[in-house]
């Protein structure tokens, strides 16, 4: 195989919760700050830096009041998340071909488990990295390193699959193949500048790894 390890950003790349992030970031900036926001300012800063950064974009001398709001909100609406079409079917392939599969996403270890106790895809997986476990967070490569560290895997060997620009800058500084994605509705294809290649349908991947 071509990539033994293939490391998978988490929101937008395996489960579909574009619409649940968008509704608690509008939520937490309306409650807030007040005024309109377009989902580009909203969602602009999402799948990089851990939230307290995202929020110092809304409004630096209320990051720790948007954060709770924020996840006042969005923490319940995980019982509505569903996949992100045909990923459930393609982890489960790759994992029966024998990829050492992982998770490294911004979010929380605590969120994550919310997201796996709605939809059963924890045992696909040998290692998750949450947001809170690095010092540095995406684009840094700190968070996938220490994704392969745990596997025992050079980067020579794995690949990383997003939906982000940060994902895709933190696989390049990290030495993995840079896979995007383009069905996350978080950040557009064009962003993607950084990936080596950008696939569209989750099939794509079988035949990329």
């Amino acid at each position: 195989m071509r990539f033994p390890v293939v490391l998978f950003d988490l929101d937008g790349t395996v489960i579909d919760s574009s619409a649940i992030i968008l509704a608690s970031m509008r939520h937490a900036a309306e409650t807030v700050v007040g005024g309109e926001w377009t989902d580009h300012d909203l969602m602009k800063a999402v799948g990089g830096p851990g939230l307290e950064d995202q929020m110092v974009a809304l409004d630096p001398n209320r990051v720790d009041e948007l954060v709770r709001i924020y996840r006042a909100h969005n923490e319940p609406l995980h019982d509505t998340l569903e996949y992100c079409a045909g990923m459930d079917v393609v982890l489960a392939e790759l994992k029966e071909r024998g990829h050492r599969l992982g998770i490294v996403t911004a979010k929380r270890r605590i969120t994550v488990e919310l997201a796996f106790a709605r939809l059963p895809l924890e045992h696909l997986f040998e290692t998750v990295v949450g947001g809170d476990e690095t010092e540095r967070h995406k684009p840094d490569p700190e968070p996938l390193l220490l994704a392969l560290d745990r596997l025992g895997a050079s980067s020579g060997d794995a690949a990383y699959v997003g939906d982000s620009p940060f994902d895709m800058q933190a696989a390049k500084a990290a030495g993995l193949y840079a896979i995007g994605v383009s069905w996350g509705r978080i950040h557009t294809a064009d962003k993607l500048t950084e990936a080596d290649v950008v696939v569209d349908r989750p099939e794509e991947l079988l035949e990329l790894v």
